[in-house]
């Protein structure tokens, strides 16, 4: 029996598969409010970069009018 098989015996286990289920729902929340930070930050710069876009098209439209 090589050592994957034994590995995936081992998951195949209800109280392992538990404990795995305990173990990413605290990863996940701890992990939460992190990810709702880098997407509000993402949302952020990417008003900032449509902002920056409108206005250079403003201020070259006023330029070579």
């Amino acid at each position: 029996m090589t050592i994957v098989e034994q590995c995936l015996e081992l998951l195949k286990r209800d109280d392992v598969k538990n404990e795995f289920r305990k173990l990413f729902s605290i990863i996940l929340c701890e992990i939460n409010p992190y990810v709702y930070m880098i997407i509000m930050y993402g949302l952020l710069l990417f008003i900032l970069n449509l902002a920056i876009l409108i206005l250079l098209i403003l201020n070259l439209r006023n330029i070579l009018s």
